[in-house]
């Protein structure tokens, strides 16, 4: 049996689903509103995610779902702005030596913890230095095992490199200069956390968040709802002198079917719905990506380029057994995959224009290095495939074993589209469809040979998407386990650079071997994709899609 054609007609078949359910939830969001749920005087943000939240301790923030909550729940020391400008957050201003290897910040002294048990007498105590210090140390140690600790790796002082001066202020010494340390400062790994607390509840300190945030945790039934409460105390003010937040809570649920969350949204129970389910995307957008003219004044389409790249990563370890016996060992077939795929139909298509193809490199646009405009990617030749896969010894395919494609359920039309296009020049491929941790779980250890992956950047700089293919990273971030000493020469060299035109330069010709190598099959560049609720105010995306609350209100 060919597995592709299975897949599609069961795609097809939850097409035909989501398709009468969209009726059926439009029918419904017509009904009289005597009928609909009664309205609290509280502003309460509500938003589903489909995914779960595995976690609230930020040291394992690695990716959007928990981004997302841990955002509202703390603050780290600079954060970055919709424009991708570095600006204070806990820290008010900072200076760094002439020698770019030590950073002194100073810490705002109005800012405190949120209540909790750790703390005497319950009440949060005034955040510190030696909060800062603790919070990053805190990645780095092995004990915490952090998925983020390699942002740090051979980029900060191995002996003593978070350090309290005294309770205002805080010092950062590096290895070597780094340009982009102020961005990683930002990312929620860097979140600011109370060490009494993570000291009394240990592993379960996932459960009982306590930051400096606009919110704070109220209650999380996991797998039902998860509930965040105005935090009274916050610090930050809007430019008039008025507290924030506004809202009151935000609210999360865990609807694993995106027609049910969309069935919510349509009935008012969801103030927004991040990115649209492939099984209605057309009755809700035109091929162009606009919305259709019987939404106007129902639903708001928020749409903002973001520095996300999806694609399919391949591993290349020529010492992983999956390797040694997968002719996507060889680089020109690896090239072929590239050159079946047809980008801008795909968008256009399985996306109705919500994104760019990904004809460049692997950097997104919007980064100043201009990667996009200047390496050269991979455009729709299946002549060219078809003279690669002769090259490489399979003429029209011949003598190619099945490559498993392992993708998670709302990419499977994605997985099939990209498989049905290599098939057609001799490239067989079989989609498979895994839960995300499984998929997660596989890529981390090196048992996923070709996998659909997605790259959200850490920190607004080039670097960051160059940092997946260093040899000397574990996965994450190299999840293709790319090992290129002329990369890593490079890679080096622009760690180093002082001059910006020159590290761009630099990011340019790394992005350029990584595409020639191909380890990975670029497909779109993302953008940020909101259905929003009329009456909600003050909410807008952004180019980290990070979920941005401390503005935001609910008119009645």
């Amino acid at each position: 049996m060919n597995v592709n054609n299975t897949i599609k007609h069961k795609v097809t078949g939850y097409r035909v689903f989501f398709v009468l359910f969209f009726w059926v939830m439009t029918i419904l969001f017509l009904l009289p509103s005597c009928m609909r749920t009664k309205r609290s005087d509280k502003q309460v943000f509500t938003y589903n995610e489909s995914t779960g939240i595995a976690t609230l301790d930020p040291a394992f923030a690695k990716n959007q779902s928990i981004m997302w909550p841990v955002h509202q729940i703390y603050n780290t020391l600079v954060e970055i702005d919709s424009n991708l400008n570095i600006l204070p957050s806990v820290a008010y201003k900072w200076e760094v030596s002439a020698d770019r290897l030590v950073y002194t910040f100073h810490l705002r002294s109005n800012i405190f913890f949120h209540d909790n048990e750790a703390f005497p007498g319950g009440k949060g105590r005034m955040m510190k230095a030696d909060d800062v210090a603790f919070s990053l140390n805190r990645i780095i140690d092995r004990t915490t095992a952090s998925s983020g600790a390699w942002i740090f790796n051979n980029r900060v002082d191995t002996v003593q490199p978070f350090l309290a001066l005294n309770d205002s202020t805080f010092q950062l010494k590096l290895l070597r200069p780094f340009h982009p340390i102020l961005g990683i400062l930002s990312a929620q790994y860097c979140s600011i956390v109370p060490k009494e607390v993570v000291e009394k509840y240990g592993k379960d300190f996932r459960r009982h968040a306590c930051g400096t945030g606009p919110f704070q945790l109220h209650s999380w039934d996991e797998g039902e709802s998860m509930i965040l409460h105005k935090n009274d105390h916050y610090w930050e003010k809007d430019p008039e002198g008025s507290s924030l937040p506004y809202l009151d809570a935000v609210k999360i649920s865990f609807y694993d079917n995106k027609a049910t969350e969309f069935l919510q949204f349509r009935q008012g129970e969801l103030s927004f719905v991040n990115d649209i389910d492939p099984s209605f995307k057309d009755e809700l957008l035109s091929k162009k990506g606009e919305l259709r003219p019987q939404w106007d004044g129902k639903i708001v389409l928020q749409k903002c380029p973001y520095l996300n790249t999806e694609y399919f990563g391949i591993m290349v370890d020529e010492n992983n057994p999956l390797v040694m016996n997968s002719p996507t060992g060889i680089k020109a077939v690896r090239q072929a995959m590239n050159y079946a795929i047809n980008r801008k139909q795909l968008m256009m298509y399985m996306r109705n224009s919500i994104g760019i193809a990904a004809e460049a490199g692997f950097v997104p646009g919007g980064l100043p290095s201009r990667n996009t405009e200047l390496v050269k990617g991979y455009t729709y030749d299946p002549a060219k495939a078809k003279q690669l896969l002769k090259e490489a010894g399979y003429p029209d395919g011949k003598g190619l074993p099945t490559i498993k494609l392992l993708t998670i359920n709302i990419y499977a039309d994605i997985g099939s589209f990209a498989a049905r296009q290599m098939e057609e020049v001799g490239i067989p491929v079989q989609v498979e469809i895994v839960q995300k941790s499984l998929l997660l779980e596989q890529t981390a250890k090196s048992q996923a040979l070709f996998f659909r992956g997605s790259w959200i950047a850490d920190y607004p700089d080039a670097e960051n998407y160059m940092a997946m293919f260093y040899s000397k990273n574990p996965a994450p971030p190299n999840y293709t386990r790319y090992k290129n000493p002329a990369f890593d020469v490079l890679y080096e060299r622009s760690l180093i650079e002082n001059n910006d035109s020159l590290r761009y330069a630099l990011y340019r010709q790394m992005d350029q071997m990584v595409i020639n190598d191909a380890p990975v099959i670029p497909i779109w560049y993302d953008m940020a994709i909101h259905l929003v609720q009329p009456n909600v105010k003050g909410f807008y995306p952004n180019a980290l899609n990070l979920l941005e609350l401390r503005t935001t209100s609910i008119n009645k």
